[in-house]
């Protein structure tokens, strides 16, 4: 894991806080009609459960993230409780961030989006000297899809490299990827330390469907790369060495949302402690298993790792 630079001081992640309403039906949708169905409202967000599962793993984190004003001292306070330093900015216009997540019975889920106050993430609203107490930058993919979100983590990226910082983009969306195209991806993200996408998102960046393919093409962009095939396992490569693979452990899902969330903050905490790549992924592998057996995408409150 000696390829990887060290990570010194907290992690900061940057990216969306959403509320999500689960819904888990019991069967199809009857159009015109009703059906029975399990709702949920829980606390979510690609860049704030990849925070919470970080606190849960020990890690020093904060989240740098854009909520609506009504909502920004009580997400705080929650954020704070889970061992989340918060770095929020409040929008006086849009509400915070929801989303609708359609459950089906394997627990793989289906999204509806509103970002709300995401769309507004701004560079100006981040500390000047947000820096200098960071070691590692952890940037959700959801932020580059749209211009203003966009504009602000290019300038992290810009800025983290001025100060040789490690940055860490998880692809996180294969249907945004899919607007957007692999190619404009891959420019946004130049500058990136390591890129983690899952086997969809990698064949929508690479262009290839084979795991080992999609890690070879995205170590020619990135110098460490990670590709996750769920229960099969992730793939791993880091410079010039050989890849790693390490199989998954096959769960019951009941919802797979935050599972990746939860594989990179298990991934980086072994990254953080020095060890092996294999170890990382093991890791990553352990927490994106435990992710999918409880509703929502952060851990349960007073969970440790």
């Amino acid at each position: 894991m000696n390829a990887l630079p060290d990570i010194a001081g907290r992690v900061l992640v940057a990216g969306d806080i959403m509320t999500d309403i689960v819904v888990k039906a019991e069967g199809p949708a009857v159009r015109g009609s009703d059906r029975r169905a399990a709702i949920s409202i829980v606390e979510g967000g690609s860049a704030a459960n990849q925070a919470a599962w970080l606190a849960a793993c020990g890690v020093p984190v904060a989240l740098f993230a854009r909520v609506g004003s009504k909502d920004r001292d009580a997400i705080a306070a929650r954020l704070r409780a889970e061992g989340v330093e918060p770095l929020l900015s409040d929008d006086p216009v849009r509400h915070s961030g929801r989303l609708v997540t359609l459950l089906d019975p394997s627990g793989e889920r289906s999204f509806f989006a509103d970002r709300g106050a995401n769309l507004g993430l701004s560079y100006a609203d981040l500390s000047p000297h947000w820096r200098a107490n960071t070691g590692l930058v952890v940037l959700s993919g959801y932020s580059f899809f749209a211009p203003e979100p966009r504009a602000c983590v290019l300038k992290m990226i810009e800025a983290a490299r001025q100060r040789r910082l490690p940055v860490v983009v998880d692809a996180a969306s294969a249907g945004f990827l899919a607007e957007s195209g692999g190619r404009s991806f891959l420019e946004w993200t130049q500058g990136a330390t390591l890129v983690v996408a899952n086997a969809d998102e990698a064949a929508l960046i690479t262009g290839m469907t084979d795991p080992a393919a999609q890690l070879a093409a995205l170590a020619q962009s990135y110098p460490a790369a990670v590709v996750k095939s769920g229960a099969e396992g992730s793939h791993a490569v880091v410079g010039g060495e050989a890849p790693v693979f390490v199989a998954g452990t096959a769960r019951e899902a009941i919802d797979t949302t935050g599972a990746g969330d939860a594989f990179l903050a298990g991934f980086i905490s072994a990254w953080r402690e020095k060890k092996p790549l294999a170890q990382c992924l093991h890791a990553g592998n352990r927490l994106g298993a435990l992710a999918i057996e409880r509703i929502g995408g952060r851990p349960e409150p007073g969970l440790a790792f």
